[in-house]
């Protein structure tokens, strides 16, 4: 082979490494949520700190856009005042049941729960609803833990077989 030839090769296997070596376009991180309403909400809870609502909204901004460790970051880092909100916790337990960590999500179900039962404690918060839904994403994360199911989304048949096991119900007739 000629220097012709060589510097043939050499400038095809130049033009193969860049054509190779070219960054490619990530997907974002946000998904398909509009990062102006993220954006928007961010400056919210950003602007008044010790505010749930905003929080929440936020985190929950987060969850729809499948995002549960940006969530939890968020959460974590809110004041001990505002993490103690019940529907914070619930929006926890949300974010860490959807990042596979069924134990703590069970842990902030039961603190969420049991923060509504205290007859002392004054929580104009603990609506019906979030008592209701507590409880039942409660039973249902229990029976994950008991069937030792970390991340929902990797054990699709065990989850089934948990969520089956909680949500079953026995009505019991009586006729005299």
């Amino acid at each position: 082979m000629g220097v012709k030839g060589w510097n043939v090769a050499i400038l095809v296997a130049i033009g193969a490494i860049w054509f190779c070596g070219t960054t490619q376009r990530e997907k974002p991180v946000l998904g398909e949520l509009s990062t102006g309403k993220v954006g928007l909400l961010e400056s919210k809870a950003a602007t008044a700190p010790t505010d749930p609502v905003a929080l929440r909204e936020l985190a929950q901004a987060y969850l729809d856009s499948r995002n549960p460790g940006m969530a939890i970051g968020v959460i974590e880092r809110a004041a001990p005042a505002v993490r103690a909100e019940p529907m914070v916790d619930h929006l926890y337990a949300r974010a860490l049941l959807d990042q596979g960590r069924s134990a703590d999500a069970l842990a902030a179900e039961r603190r969420v729960l049991a923060r509504c039962a205290d007859p002392s404690v004054d929580v104009p918060a603990c609506s019906t609803w979030l008592i209701a839904s507590a409880t039942r994403r409660s039973e249902i994360i229990e029976q994950l833990v008991q069937l030792g199911v970390e991340d929902t989304n990797a054990q699709p048949e065990a989850s089934s077989i948990a969520y089956h096991n909680a949500t079953r119900s026995v009505s019991l007739s009586v006729s005299q």
